[in-house]
């Protein structure tokens, strides 16, 4: 890539950042956030539908499909704006749905969803921590991410050695939801056939393409997440005194912040080598390797930085009202999904068998 592209890209970049300020606006209050939660559908449809007019939903589908055609990098950039912001609306899965209806040729509710007007969601796992799509034809599908709004689902089915795609009304088969510590829900679907739509025969390497994605984008919003959390914690060791002193005058303090920030640059070195990796065109166990070493690093850091930030906070860290304590619960719900660190880990060394144990 030549200087000109590479500054090309940097602003196109920076651009996709800048926008995500009209919905998360770095170092704004979270009220909306908090007023979201525990509630149905646990997001604002009508920033969903925002989202669709920025073209958010279909950064990554083609342009001859309506989407904005770019790349992993600008889709990484703005999903660590919305993890600073702890943005609830699900655009990583309806994204990740989204390429799956591109991958069809544009076909079912790919226009809607790209407008914002249906929330449309892959029901792809059948268990926890995995990557792997059975496409049991009876099978409950679970951790479906805010369920409680969905509009249509995306049902894989295995069909002939191949993984066909059915479209599914949510009005045909409600979910049953439970609550996710950070306030959203998940749901559970029970497959209902006989209302589903065929769209395609095959999208087997479609949708592994997209949950590879899914997961590095996921991996950048808890970035985000853990950027903007420390932040707040810098801040509060600068103001709050203690036997006279500011407590970030303490030189054990000092060196646990020093820990802290250490995590989140290599986690965005990380996440960035990945987000590189994939736009040159990375295929294979390259792609997989790269993602699994981003996701891995991001949910196991993005604990670790959470916790250490409430601690640092002191006893006004543990307590609900105080801000801190929001990115950890974020954290503990999405550190998980699509992968846990230990199934990155390990599809790591699978993807990289020179790499020593």
């Amino acid at each position: 890539m030549s200087a000109a592209e590479t500054d090309d890209r940097a602003e196109s970049i920076r651009m996709i950042r800048d926008s995500a300020a009209a919905v998360a606006p770095r170092g704004g209050d979270l009220k909306r956030v908090r007023d979201l939660r525990w509630q149905d559908p646990g997001f604002d449809a009508g920033l969903f539908r925002q989202m669709g007019e920025m073209g958010w939903i279909g950064l990554r589908v083609p342009e001859a499909l309506g989407g904005a055609g770019l790349g992993v990098a600008e889709m990484c950039g703005l999903a660590e704006e919305l993890g600073a912001g702890l943005v609830p609306e699900p655009l990583i899965p309806c994204a990740l749905s989204a390429q799956l209806l591109a991958a069809c040729g544009g076909k079912g509710r790919l226009p809607a969803l790209l407008a914002g007007d249906a929330v449309v969601l892959t029901a792809w796992q059948e268990r926890a921590d995995t990557l792997e799509v059975p496409g049991s034809p009876d099978a409950p599908r679970r951790f479906l991410p805010m369920a409680a709004g969905a509009d249509v689902f995306l049902l894989p089915l295995r069909e002939g050695g191949r993984l066909a795609l059915y479209e599914l009304p949510a009005e045909r088969c409600a979910p049953a939801v439970e609550r996710t510590q950070d306030g959203g829900n998940l749901g559970t679907l029970q497959p209902n056939l006989q209302d589903a739509t065929k769209l395609a025969d095959d999208v087997g390497t479609a949708l592994a393409d997209a949950l590879d994605e899914a997961a590095l984008v996921t991996a950048a919003y808890l970035l985000g997440g853990m950027e903007r959390a420390f932040a707040m914690t810098l801040d509060y060791l600068k103001t709050r005194q203690q036997f006279g002193k500011i407590i970030g005058t303490f030189q054990a303090l000092q060196h646990r912040a020093a820990d802290v920030r250490m995590q989140v640059a290599l986690t965005r070195a990380s996440i960035d080598s990945a987000a590189a990796a994939l736009d040159a065109g990375a295929a294979g166990d390259a792609r997989r390797a790269a993602v699994s070493r981003a996701k891995a690093r991001a949910a196991e850091a993005s604990l670790r930085v959470t916790r250490e930030c409430i601690q640092l906070h002191g006893g006004i860290g543990y307590t609900d009202d105080y801000d801190a304590g929001l990115y950890l619960r974020k954290a503990m719900v999405l550190a998980n999904q699509y992968g846990s660190a230990s199934l990155h880990r390990r599809r790591f060394m699978a993807a990289s068998p020179e790499v020593e144990e």
